[in-house]
């Protein structure tokens, strides 16, 4: 596994959009912008960044501003600007060559899966999935800093958190944190193994396509074991049901250590649980649901590719990774 070289303090961080541009919530990207900068990070944004729309220009544009981060020296991390839908039509414009032999940190979260699931499983790239370049504060609490310490090197152990707050009250701009966070497993659980995982919406768009490298991914790392984390914006129980059932199908659970699940951005429940659709389709698995990734906010940093420790006891949990 091939980790870049951890960003430092005066060093530049490339914005680009490879799914959505940032126009409609241009205030968010702005105050952003100046959070990076706070703590003293240069910035490169490319062109189409603040487009007000879904794309954040063409398929060819967006990956030609992408390899523009990429091939400039002074840019040693790389951020996607914001989530969306359309990432995925992009890929065949993504010079993979050129980020094989200029490896940095790739960043991003929900659609940006897209970009990061295939480098860290084609080119065996280290990538963090966690926030997206509009998406920082100056009053987020240790989620934000945990992002930060590990884009820096420090490899910080990150501990559940204490109450979170809701999709819909994010997207309605609650700033209040009412929901007690509380892990849900069988038992009391250690799971240990090579990490890979991001948006579930999004993976499952790439099974059997010419990017999935993810069988050649798992025989790579087979005595390391695999520990998958899903991601899940909209899909529903049955959905997720169905999907796991087709990872199985691809190969995609041999090695498999452990799966993580994050809270559901919006829960559908009509035909069974997300609990049961996880139970009914990895069988003695060993599985943690309700964790604080994804989408429901505070969220931890995943780096795919590190080696991962999770532990899950009474409720609570946290990650940790080596470099290996």
């Amino acid at each position: 596994m091939i980790y870049p070289e951890f960003i430092k303090k005066d060093q530049t961080i490339g914005i680009c959009a490879p799914s959505a541009g940032v126009g409609k919530k241009l205030d968010s990207f702005l105050l952003s912008n100046r959070v990076l900068r706070s703590r003293g990070y240069r910035i490169k944004e490319t062109a189409s960044v603040r487009k007000n729309a879904e794309r954040g220009g063409t398929a060819r544009q967006r990956g030609k501003e992408l390899d523009e981060l990429v091939l400039d020296r002074k840019v040693k991390a790389i951020i996607c600007a914001a989530g969306g839908d359309f990432m995925y039509e992009m890929l065949p414009y993504v010079n993979m060559e050129h980020i094989r032999d200029n490896p940095k940190w790739i960043c991003g979260m929900s659609d940006p899966t897209n970009l990061l699931y295939t480098v860290t499983t084609n080119l065996d790239i280290a990538t963090l999935y966690g926030f997206n370049g509009a998406g920082f504060t100056f009053d987020r609490d240790r989620s934000q800093e945990n992002f930060f310490n590990i884009l820096e090197g420090n490899l910080v152990r990150q501990k559940s958190f204490r109450k979170y707050r809701k999709m819909i009250e994010y997207i309605n701009g609650s700033q209040s944190f009412d929901h007690p966070v509380k892990w849900i497993s069988k038992n009391d659980t250690v799971i240990e193994g090579r990490l890979i995982g991001g948006c579930l919406d999004v993976i499952n768009k790439l099974i059997g396509t010419r990017f999935d490298k993810t069988n050649e991914f798992i025989d790579r790392y087979e005595n390391d074991g695999i520990v998958w984390y899903f991601d899940i914006f909209s899909m529903t129980a049955l959905d997720l049901y169905l999907t796991l059932l087709q990872f199985r199908n691809a190969g995609w659970f041999r090695n498999c250590k452990g799966v993580l699940l994050g809270r559901i951005g919006f829960e559908n429940t009509d035909v069974m649980t997300y609990h049961q659709a996880l139970n009914k389709a990895l069988g003695g698995i060993p599985w943690i649901a309700e964790m604080d990734i994804g989408h429901t906010d505070p969220c931890m940093t995943m780096i795919n590719g590190a080696m991962a420790k999770v532990i899950c006891r009474d409720g609570k949990g946290s990650v940790s990774f080596r470099l290996k």
